[in-house]
């Protein structure tokens, strides 16, 4: 999620296109906090790890 996130911010800021821009933004935030949460052992929907 966190890779899908880059590279939609990343197509969105070079072509211009807003849209693309916030998904990948909001895709980078939810994915890096999924990633923390997953790393301190917390449990995400009901799993150890989130992947």
């Amino acid at each position: 999620m966190i890779a899908l996130g880059a590279i939609l911010l990343l197509i969105g800021l070079f072509a211009g296109i807003s849209l693309l821009t916030t998904i990948g933004a909001v895709l980078l935030v939810v994915g890096a906090v999924l990633w923390i949460l997953g790393t301190t052992g917390h449990m995400i929907g009901g799993r150890r790890h989130y992947y």
